[in-house]
């Protein structure tokens, strides 16, 4: 298993970080690759993404999420295997930091050689830039999901 660990400082309150992360249909927005989640249940998504010409599907499943703390799922089914959490830490009343911490593991050559040349690294940098761009522009959440797992 490859291991991923990026964090990035938001200009929004946590609650707010925190009830975007949780409108997992809006990832398109802003993760490259991603072309469609769909939320299938409290806990399940169905994803659709597409990496350089490689097409995925696959379930993920809600493990743990904690309103404003975290939030952590691992993949059930389909090629993709991978787990994560991302976390969300107070630093005062208008900023945040989103940590995300996965595990996956590389699915084939391309994969294995795109690992080793750190280009998921790159990915998740760029989507929590994208996460940050997207959720400062709006100043305001999408909407959220405050329920506990």
């Amino acid at each position: 298993m490859s291991q991923v660990e990026e964090s990035i400082e938001v200009g929004v309150p946590v609650h707010t970080a925190y009830n975007q992360w949780t409108q997992f249909e809006s990832f398109p927005e802003f993760m490259s690759g991603v072309e469609r989640i769909e939320q299938r249940t409290d806990t399940l998504t169905h994803w659709v993404t597409s990496v350089d010409g490689v097409h995925r599907e696959f379930d993920a499943r809600i493990t743990e999420q904690i309103p404003d703390e975290r939030v952590a799922w691992t993949t059930v089914d389909g090629e993709t295997r991978q787990a994560g959490v991302v976390t969300f830490h107070r630093l005062d009343d208008e900023h945040t930091k989103v940590m995300l911490q996965m595990e996956f593991r590389p699915d084939g050559l391309a994969e294995k050689v795109g690992d080793k040349l750190g280009v998921v690294q790159r990915q998740t940098k760029g989507d929590l830039k994208r996460f940050k761009e997207f959720i400062e522009r709006r100043g305001r959440e999408t909407g959220g999901w405050r329920g506990a797992v």
